[in-house]
């Protein structure tokens, strides 16, 4: 796979961390990393990161399975309206957003489970900026615990970033994408920030020397363009400095914090993975791998005040009725954000997006389609991998939102 192949299957990072090192008799011919990102390889590439990427395991532990009945509903048949006024059906929407795989649970049962294209039940995906919720909720349970407190100045945590754009930031901020960074999250441009921190951790090429050669180097090389507080802007960065401070605070690496604290506790039927730089440091903004029904025993999180399907508490219940309450200002900072706000009314908090002025809707969101959805109201959590061929696609993204929205509203009138 020129430049991206690994020689080994299985290996450990100077810390100790478990490695997928990547296996090259089983990646494509043409699949590089100059071009695994490109729309035409995504369909096979954010199925398989571990055969071309160095990535290290989050594991299930050895706890019970949460188990899910399944109970399938002709939910592809509902008729709803996309949000261009055309009419069509929640199958429709499905089938014309490079959807890999979707599924629909309420309570413990299953009512849609479908996957496309030679993905199955045990592919671990993509999850794209998805892993920024699942960081967070590492965050909410080091911070229930005592172990740090998100008010505080992230410098009591990681002192080096005082060197930084990041010095006067508090965990808040980066949990609200609120600190005052200099970081373009423009996808399309190749010189953006964005682009930079994946030539960091080894996803693309580096362009130049003086690209830092690792996640935390390239952290400490941010510098600020505003007042740490403001707007709410979206800034990939801002997880991998969470990540960082997780670390920092518990002696721990992420792959085996959040196992212990997350994955071991939601009854995930298989382990989860997180892609490595060259210190064994996890992309923990957009690195991590799963099954699309492991998405939904997460995301339940969000349904039962922090307890998981086993009955375990995972992260504390003030720390969820937070994120849907938001902060005194959340949503004024929200409306403020200096780019395209496509969610009028909507907030941003503890790394999960709220789309409407209500605060029944949650999303779990990552570019090329991954979602994970949470009406509680209705009671249903909704998961969806995909394969778009932008980063971005608004028609796709909201099509997708209403879909659920549809499929929440025919539930709760049938209960």
């Amino acid at each position: 796979m020129g430049r991206s192949a690994r020689k080994k299957r299985a290996t450990t990072t100077k810390t100790g961390d478990p490695v997928i090192g990547g296996d090259p008799g089983r990646v494509p011919s043409g699949v590089t990393l100059d071009n695994w990102q490109s729309s035409s390889q995504l369909h096979w590439t954010f199925q398989h990161v571990a055969d071309f990427l160095p990535i290290a395991v989050i594991s299930r532990g050895v706890g019970p399975i949460a188990k899910l009945r399944s109970a399938p509903a002709p939910l592809s048949e509902l008729a709803m309206m996309r949000p261009d006024g055309v009419p069509t059906t929640v199958g429709a929407v499905m089938g014309t957003t490079a959807t890999d795989g979707w599924a629909v649970v309420r309570g413990d049962t299953i009512l849609v489970e479908e996957y496309f294209g030679g993905m199955v039940p045990e592919t671990s995906h993509l999850l794209m900026s998805v892993s920024k919720s699942l960081v967070a909720t590492v965050v909410g349970a080091l911070n229930g615990s005592g172990v740090l407190d998100v008010d505080a100045p992230l410098t009591a945590y990681v002192p080096v970033l005082a060197n930084s754009g990041y010095a006067g930031a508090t965990i808040r901020n980066l949990l609200d994408m609120r600190s005052g960074i200099a970081f373009s999250e423009n996808y399309l441009d190749p010189a953006a920030e964005v682009r930079l921190l994946e030539q960091a951790i080894g996803w693309a090429p580096r362009t130049s020397p003086e690209v830092p050669g690792t996640m935390y180097d390239f952290l400490v090389s941010l510098r600020q363009k505003s007042i740490h507080g403001g707007p709410f802007e979206y800034r990939s960065c801002e997880t991998d400095v969470l990540g960082w401070i997780c670390e920092a605070a518990s002696g721990i690496r992420m792959p085996e914090l959040m196992s212990q604290l997350v994955w071991g506790k939601i009854g995930a039927r298989g382990d989860a993975t997180i892609g490595i730089d060259s210190m064994g440091t996890g992309m923990f903004d957009g690195g991590i791998n799963a099954r699309l029904l492991d998405m939904i025993r997460f995301g339940s999180l969000f349904l039962r005040e922090g307890v998981s399907l086993t009955g375990e508490q995972v992260v504390p219940a003030a720390w969820i009725a937070d994120t849907f309450a938001g902060g005194i200002d959340s949503r004024e900072a929200f409306a403020n954000s200096p780019g395209d706000n496509r969610m009028p009314g909507g907030m941003y908090r503890n790394q999960c997006w709220f789309p409407y002025s209500g605060s029944n809707v949650l999303l779990c969101l990552g570019i090329h389609g991954q979602m994970i959805y949470v009406n509680r109201a209705a009671g249903v959590v909704a998961a969806k991998l995909s394969s778009w061929p932008l980063p971005q696609d608004a028609q796709m993204l909201f099509s997708t939102i209403s879909a659920f929205d549809a499929i929440s509203a025919e539930l709760a009138i049938r209960s």
